[in-house]
């Protein structure tokens, strides 16, 4: 299912336009929105890694993970949807969920469907939005999976080079 065309949002998708890193979000979380997302991640399948710093462990239930202390290393959850897609789930703060893909492998309509595919599974597994900014744009979502659509839009009029 093609949510989005590439030549639609290969303007957001240029690493050398954007910066490499976009963040991505889902604003207005809690302990349990995070929790679903790592059952979600088990259902699924997908492969994943869970560290604190450079110790790999056992991915742990949500709560545990967002009340560690304040001086502790910000744990991270990397997910590959596909072997060649990462998202990377950093646990800054219950009330979002953040984590970053890199642009330069979702290049192309075949990678830009298995993105759109992985941000329409969370935001269906929450009912929340799940939204794209750009690299140092936090605030200017340019595509999002939109809850009312059950589908990604785009959120911003393509930039003209």
């Amino acid at each position: 299912m093609t949510d989005l065309l590439w030549d639609d949002v290969r303007c957001f998708c240029d690493p050398d336009l954007v910066g490499s890193l976009p963040d991505v979000r889902v604003p207005d979380a809690s302990v349990e929105d995070w929790q679903d997302v790592l059952d979600l991640v088990a259902e699924q399948g997908w492969q994943c890694q869970y560290s604190e710093g450079d110790t790999v462990l056992p991915v742990p239930r949500a709560g545990a993970v967002l009340s560690r202390s304040a001086e502790a290393e910000c744990p991270n959850l990397r997910v590959w949807p596909t072997a060649d897609v990462l998202a990377i789930f950093r646990f800054y703060a219950q009330d979002e969920i953040d984590f970053d893909v890199d642009l330069r492998e979702l290049q192309g309509q075949v990678r830009l469907d298995v993105f759109c595919g992985f941000l329409r599974e969370i935001g269906r597994r929450l009912a929340k939005p799940v939204l794209m900014d750009p690299e140092g744009g936090y605030g200017h979502p340019v595509l999002g999976f939109d809850v009312e659509a059950d589908r990604v839009v785009l959120l911003a009029e393509p930039l003209v080079r």
